[in-house]
């Protein structure tokens, strides 16, 4: 009843509110429910102005003693709001940037709570963009005064007093008809409180203890729901009959020979681990982590070599053209000189942009290709395969879990391995990742120097300009990153284009500059990367196009321009693309970040080039929702749930869904229906595979 409700039709909310709710993905009864706080405040005491230290965060009610605008003069439409507040002890100053409308509510005698953090300026206690909230007389309302008070965030048009009476209106009417997927017995065994109880204490708790016992019992719920599917998975592979690989012969001795390197001792491990899922009959399913530039490529090669040294196909997708490309170049000149039952390997590329894709699908049907690499393109239903053994999924962050099932069912259960450069750490993948067996490449190559890595202020710019210029100087090739196409006056940063012209005239004239952004046509790109791979180009100014695989072993100088743009993940991959040959390299961001988190991540690159470490750091900074993304299977449903820091509740829920699903693995026994219900309404992927048994 809860999730087929509108909240159009709850007090307050008509079709036009509704609309803006729903952008917030607030639809149904259930959603509001479920939309939690980001944050709390203690109202029960506030701080009072003349206890303020620098450094520390507060909340405090204040009031309005005067209140001015006044333009940025370096840029006349950024605005800058100034006030002087005051609480019986004392005053301070508070500062908003570009929220101009402010102007018309810090009127003298206006009350406001402010939630921020202090720091000293001329000697003034200031607080720059605090949170605040205006009080419109009902200071005894009980939701928001005298009691630890939720704060949100917003969808158009609410306020914070709105959407709290929104949600207590929401409970008090349906909160007694809620039912529990839980059974009393699970919450028992793991000292759970009920739903109702839960809601109620995340939403507005009575104290500190009991809003613990919510978010415990809430999370437990996000997570045993995510692992239901990954263990129904694993349960499911184990039934199904997969191919039996030749895992050893001439092929794979001879392109282990010919390899100019030779494999690392994490690289022959994992490849063993490989080896015995391929020769075993089951249907593999590994996660292969390794750091960037830790050589996962050649080891999934040697894989789908296994494949075809078998009698089957093999097919290799990435989630990007220039990827996709790259890796067909790179795979067909390390196999141009291997013969296989008297012939040369026969590899295809496929992409959206192919126009000759009618005459690859006759190829890989009528099994004259061996191996096929491809972009999301490997996934239309017109690409049929002769016999697929073996199939590569790479970077599959970048896929959804609907969209990674596709081409596995191209096969008759083949092997599948599954590749990711943002490596987690090991315990964690284990109980996140459930349904697959997880082999990690944690050794670079011989002869790689870590990246040294830097950070200037936009101040000092020209020392970064420098350290490219050295490089460009000793004939090597360098990049320049930007987080945009286009110049932003809103976000006040420069974009690729308008420095491409600039740097090309002013610190780079003399050298030979390149642009590359997603808004060019595939063919613009790869006639671009193709120069600077073959040194027609010195230096290459992009956009985060770059951020996945391109491997050009000269470049060894990176500049990211207003680095504070970009996530931690992020930043690491980029900087993966140089330090790829024997050379030292050079990673530069620019910024002027103003956020702690900003500075934390500027911090963690750094301090170190550990993929496993920063993305530790990452998990910590953005949590696991925003780290792991919202198109990956389960992770976009951990609303409060965090695996770093709930690793026990996690391993409690995994433990259950066995226990569970090794009992009633369709979920039919009656205790069982709402489980399965919300299960389905969440992963409705699911349902086939419940029925399969």
């Amino acid at each position: 009843m809860l999730q087929s409700t509108s909240i159009q039709y709850l007090k307050g909310i008509g079709p036009k509110r509704a609309k803006s709710f729903s952008a917030r993905g607030i639809n149904t009864i259930e959603d509001l429910l479920y939309y939690f706080p980001r944050r709390y405040e203690d109202r029960t005491n506030f701080s009072s102005i003349s206890e303020l230290k620098e450094g520390q965060v507060y909340t405090i009610k204040t009031e309005v003693l005067f209140g001015d605008q006044r333009n940025s003069w370096r840029r006349r439409s950024f605005s800058i709001t100034e006030a002087v507040l005051a609480d019986k002890t004392g005053k301070i100053n508070c500062v908003w940037f570009n929220q101009p409308y402010l102007k018309e509510y810090l009127k003298p005698g206006v009350s406001l709570i402010l939630y921020g953090k202090v720091e000293l300026y001329n000697g003034r206690m200031q607080m720059n963009n605090p949170e605040y909230e205006f009080l419109d007389g009902e200071d005894d309302d009980s939701l928001n005064i005298g009691r630890i008070v939720p704060i949100y965030t917003l969808p158009k048009g609410a306020s914070q007093r709105s959407m709290r009476r929104l949600i207590k209106s929401a409970m008090d009417e349906f909160l007694p008809k809620t039912k529990d997927c839980l059974t009393f017995d699970l919450r028992s065994r793991n000292n759970l409180l009920n739903l109702a109880q839960s809601l109620l204490n995340i939403h507005f708790p009575q104290d500190l203890a009991l809003q613990k016992q919510a978010l415990m019992r809430l999370s437990f719920e996000e997570f045993f729901i995510f692992q239901l599917p990954l263990v129904l998975r694993k349960l499911k592979r184990k039934e199904k009959k997969g191919i039996k690989h030749t895992v050893n012969g001439k092929l794979i001795e001879d392109f282990i020979l010919q390899l100019p390197f030779k494999l690392t001792s994490a690289q022959q491990k994992v490849l063993e681990e490989i080896k015995t899922d391929m020769a075993s009959g089951a249907a593999m399913q590994r996660l292969l982590q390794g750091d960037v530039g830790s050589g996962k490529t050649v080891v999934a090669t040697i894989a789908c070599l296994i494949a075809i040294q078998s009698g089957h196909q093999a097919a290799f997708m990435a989630p990007t053209e220039i990827l996709a490309r790259q890796h067909y170049a790179k795979i067909t000149s390390q196999l141009a000189g291997l013969i296989f039952n008297g012939r040369k390997l026969r590899v295809g590329l496929l992409t959206g942009q192919d126009k000759q894709k009618e005459k690859i699908y006759q190829e890989v049907k009528e099994g004259r290709l061996d191996l096929i690499i491809g972009t999301h393109a490997l996934l239309q239903e017109e690409l049929n395969f002769k016999d697929l053994s073996f199939a590569i999924i790479d970077e599959q962050h970048k896929f959804g879990v609907g969209q990674r099932a596709l081409l596995p069912r191209k096969g008759n259960n083949p092997d599948v391995l599954i590749m990711t450069a943002t490596p987690i750490p090991r315990t964690l993948a284990i109980t996140l990742y459930g349904d697959l067996d997880i082999s990690v490449i944690n050794e670079l190559p011989a002869g790689r120097l870590p990246v040294k890595t830097l950070h200037f202020s936009q101040q000092n710019k020209e020392k970064a300009f420098a350290i490219a210029r050295g490089e460009l100087n000793y004939g090597r090739q360098a990049y320049i990153i930007y987080p945009v196409i286009e110049e932003s006056y809103a976000l006040d940063i420069a974009g690729a284009k308008k420095m491409f012209a600039e740097l090309k005239e002013g610190q780079f004239k003399g050298f030979k500059l390149g642009l590359v952004h997603g808004k060019l046509k595939a063919k613009e790109q790869e006639e671009i990367m193709l120069k600077f791979r073959n040194k027609e180009l010195d230096l290459l100014v992009s956009t985060t196009i770059l951020e996945v695989g391109i491997d050009i072993p000269n470049a060894t100088c990176m500049i990211v321009a207003h680095a504070e743009r970009f996530g931690l993940s992020q930043l690491h991959q980029l900087r993966g693309r140089i330090g790829r040959g024997s050379l030292q390299s050079f990673c530069v961001l620019i910024s002027d970040a103003q956020t702690e988190e900003a500075r934390a991540r500027l911090k963690a690159m750094v301090s170190s080039n550990d993929g496993f470490r920063i993305s530790e750091e990452d998990l910590k900074i953005r949590g696991p929702g925003e780290f792991f993304g919202n198109r990956q299977h389960g992770l976009a449903e951990l609303r409060l749930a965090n695996p770093l820091t709930q690793m026990q509740l996690l391993r409690a829920a995994r433990q259950e869904a066995i226990k569970l699903l090794n009992q009633d693995i369709r979920l039919e026994e009656r205790p069982h229906q709402l489980l399965k219900e919300k299960l389905l309404q969440r992963f409705p992927e699911y349902e086939k595979l419940m029925l399969v048994g």
